[in-house]
Formats: structure tokens, C-alpha cells, sequence
């Protein structure tokens, strides 16, 4: 049987989020496919609003296979709703809305790429769900639809009959699970190796996104703590030396800094740090114990341990991913 698997795409969207999970089905259609059979295990379709191409971020066109007047006309195994910066101006037409909300009933696996959780939700269709959406999305999809249930670390995340994904590559790992479903872990391990990408790559989101995501202090005392605090990483960074520093009582310094900058103390040390031995972890060939040491954790093992909790992967795992190549270590 053929799965049928349509990709629904609008002005402005990411390519990524298109062509990753696409080619990932078309490799697994060629891994049964032999001389003795030709029978296809996914048919892939991309649909759009008419029939002229549509023009992605990256300025390239692609043209439909289907419009959406017609593209319901035949059962659909897996709907895959791409991301992209038009999503916004998509989620606002009840055209691309109804069409999502009405493919509900009539497809197996209702799925997202990156942002296009943002059309699932305007349809209602993540209304008490678990969802995820790119790292910088996650806020914005919250505060306008609060039923859903945001998470923003995870790859992906499946709550049947709806998956949705992270940020634009993740479309590739949300593919190879949807593969790993259907026809099980060794055809999604032999596509992820065809492909040179991880069939279940370790950590969440959080290894991408920007740790220091704290709001400037408009008070110039916090400001000027922030700045000690990047320069001064091995040094004591408690709540009373950074109020002493400050001029103010420990209570209020903790009460003036979350307020300014959205952060507890110990979390914003804690980012710093860490977002200080990713950049030596991806530019140097400095030792883990050394990193540990400039970066204020004392020992290999607290850094290791804050890593697993904050970026979901171990120091020596986020090199191995990120470091630059050719780095005598």
C-alpha cells in the first residue's frame, strides 16, 4: 500500500522544512524498490492555494502538484504543514485555516515543521495538546494560543493524531520517526545513514538556541553588573557578591534583576557560564578541565552535570557536534 503524503506549502515559506522530510520518503521509496518490485511505499505530493508556483524565503518557486480545492479528493496518509516566515500571513486566511481544520477527519497523521504549528493552532487543532515550534517561536505561539500546551526543547513531539517539530532541520528528524512507524527502526536507520544525519540525535533545541535570552536592564548599576559578570566568570557570582557590587540588599538585587532582566540570578550565571564553554567548546581546542575552570564551574563533572540539565547533551558530545574540525586537542 502507498502512503500518500502531502506537503502543504504558502507564499514565503522554508524550503527546508519541505524538501528535508521529502527526500527522507523519497529514500525509503528507494529502499524497496528492487527489480522484482516497483511498489511505492510513499507518494508525495506538494499542494498550495492555485496552481502557479509558490515562491520560498530563499527565492526559489515551487510548483504544486494539487491545489487545496482538490487535493482532499483523495485520502491522505500524512499531512506535513511547513513553516516559514508567510505562516503569519497564512494563519490570518481562513482559506489555508478551514483547509487545515477540515484535513483533520480525513487524514491518518496530522503533522508541522518549525513554524507551521502556528496554522495547526490557529485551526485548533493543538488545543490541548503538547507542541513544539522553533526555539524563537515557542513565546509567540504560547501568548496567541494559550490551549496549547508549549514545549520548547524537544525534536519533535507526537500526541496521536498530531506531530509537530522544531526548527526547520528537525522536519528531517520528524520524518524519520513518521519512517520508523510505519516500516520500523532499522529502514529509518539505514536512511539516516544514506542520508549522514543522526537517526535520533541527542539533546533538544536548547543546544541551538541563544542561552542569554535575558532582557536588557534599563538601570545602568544592573548593566554594569551584567558586563563584570561576562568578564568575571571564575569568580564568585552568588547572589550576595553581585548585590554587593550592586550597592543594594540581597533581596532587593534579586528583586531588581528578575525584573529587568526576566531572570533569576543563579539562571542568568548559570546561562552565562554555559554560553561562555559552548564558544570555547566550539572555537578551541582548550581541555574540558581547563573550559571548566575559565568558565567558572570548578570541575569537568559540574560542567558536565549543568550541560545534561541546560543544553541536554554533555560537554564532549556538543564539541563533537560543533567544534571546528582541524583543532588540535
Amino acid at each position: 500500500m502507498s502512503r500518500r503524503v502531502v506537503f502543504l506549502i504558502f507564499p514565503a515559506f522554508q524550503m527546508l522544512d519541505l524538501t528535508g522530510p521529502l527526500e527522507v520518503f523519497a529514500q525509503a521509496d528507494s529502499l524497496f524498490t528492487s527489480s522484482t518490485s516497483d511498489r511505492r511505499r510513499y507518494q508525495t505530493e506538494v499542494v498550495a492555494l492555485g496552481a502557479e508556483p509558490v515562491t520560498a524565503t530563499n527565492g526559489l518557486a515551487v510548483v504544486p502538484h494539487r491545489t487545496l480545492a482538490d487535493a482532499l479528493e483523495l485520502p491522505i496518509d500524512t499531512l506535513v504543514v511547513v513553516g516559514g516566515r508567510g505562516v503569519r500571513q497564512a494563519m490570518r486566511e481562513p482559506v489555508y485555516v478551514d483547509w487545515v481544520r477540515g484535513s483533520e477527519g480525513k487524514t491518518r497523521r496530522v503533522t508541522s515543521v518549525c513554524t507551521g504549528a502556528f496554522l495547526l493552532a490557529a485551526a485548533g487543532l493543538l488545543d490541548g495538546r503538547r507542541a513544539v515550534t522553533h526555539w524563537g517561536a515557542c513565546e509567540e505561539l504560547a501568548g496567541l494560543f494559550p490551549a496549547v500546551r508549549i514545549e520548547s526543547d524537544p525534536i519533535f513531539i507526537r500526541e496521536d493524531p498530531v506531530w509537530t517539530s522544531a526548527g526547520v532541520t528537525a522536519g528531517v528528524d520528524l520524518a524519520l520517526a513518521l519512517v520508523e512507524d510505519d516500516y520500523g527502526a532499522e529502514v529509518a536507520r539505514r536512511i539516516a545513514k544514506q542520508l549522514v544525519v543522526f537517526v535520533q540525535r541527542s539533546g533538544g533545541q536548547a543546544q541551538f538556541s541563544t542561552q542569554l535570552a535575558a532582557q536588557r536592564p534599563s538601570r545602568d548599576p544592573l548593566r554594569e553588573v551584567l558586563a563584570w559578570i561576562a568578564d568575571h566568570l571564575d569568580d564568585d557570582l552568588s547572589l550576595a557578591a553581585l548585590a554587593r557590587r550592586a550597592a543594594l540588599s540581597e533581596r532587593h538585587f534579586s528583586r531588581v534583576f528578575r525584573a529587568e532582566t526576566g531572570m533569576t540570578v543563579a539562571a542568568y550565571v548559570e546561562a552565562a557560564r554555559v554560553e561562555a564553554a559552548r564558544r570555547l567548546l566550539e572555537s578551541t581546542g582548550d581541555g574540558l578541565d581547563r573550559i571548566a575552570r575559565t568558565c567558572g564551574f570548578g570541575t569537568v563533572e559540574t560542567m558536565h552535570r549543568t550541560f545534561n540539565r541546560s543544553v541536554r547533551v554533555t560537554p564532549g558530545e556538543y564539541r563533537r557536534h560543533f567544534g571546528r574540525r582541524g583543532i588540535q586537542r
